[in-house]
């Protein structure tokens, strides 16, 4: 009885949650060995699995990725991809995916690390395996900040493929309410009215209501108050 029960616990998924430490590991890339989140300090990345190499939509992700790559860098923010398959399955992938033309991106080249993890040991400990498969991960998306520290998780199944836009507007929204102390409504994009902060006392309440008649600031209740985007 105690066997199987360790057994359970040793095959068992574990799943980061928003606000801890990036699990930490070494791994083998197409781009040489990295240890991870230390040679990312003082970055954002985005971590992201795929299903498998060789597959439709997992190549329609890398093409768009690897065609907004410059748009993350303008950001301050590294990709890094992982699946379960093979170092030279990786490449072959990679170098084919240069022959394709597809919604506007014309031959793409991947210069992001992909991380090989046959073992899986990466993507377990990030939850990356789940029941839709047990031999390949799932669409997995983590946006990790410059201290190490997760921010954001995304999944996703193996049919519906990534918004990359999304990816890319979260980032800017993280950033800015890092930067200014402000919260992002919904739909928001980039120079739409943000949100103050809701006030954590009855003073602070009453002080909130006395924004109203400033410029820049519309407010629908106490704890609901917009300012226009700087």
């Amino acid at each position: 009885m105690n066997d199987n029960v360790n057994n359970n616990d040793t095959n068992q998924t574990s799943f980061p949650l928003i606000g801890t430490k990036a699990p930490e590991f070494t791994a083998e890339t197409t781009q040489g060995t990295i240890n991870f989140p230390q040679d990312y300090s003082g970055k954002w990345v985005i971590l992201f699995s795929h299903p498998a190499d060789f597959t439709p939509v997992c190549t329609t992700e890398f093409m768009t990725f690897a065609s907004m790559a410059p748009e993350f860098k303008e950001l301050n923010t590294e990709l890094v991809g992982l699946s379960v398959d093979s170092l030279h399955s990786h490449i072959a992938w990679l170098r084919d995916i240069q022959n394709f033309e597809w919604n506007g991106i014309v031959r793409p080249e991947v210069k992001f690390p992909l991380i090989v993890d046959i073992t899986m040991n990466v993507a377990k400990k990030y939850g990356m395996i789940q029941a839709e498969s047990a031999t390949s991960a799932v669409r997995a998306v983590f946006i990790i900040d410059p201290k190490g520290v997760i921010r954001t998780i995304l999944y996703y199944p193996s049919s519906t493929g990534r918004n990359m836009k999304e990816i890319k507007r979260i980032i800017v929204a993280l950033q800015k309410s890092d930067r200014e102390g402000i919260a992002t409504p919904a739909n928001w994009h980039p120079g739409d009215d943000v949100i103050v902060p809701p006030p954590g006392s009855c003073g602070a309440a009453k002080d909130r209501v006395a924004m109203k008649d400033d410029a820049g600031i519309k407010q629908l209740s106490w704890y609901l108050t917009f300012r226009e985007d700087k």
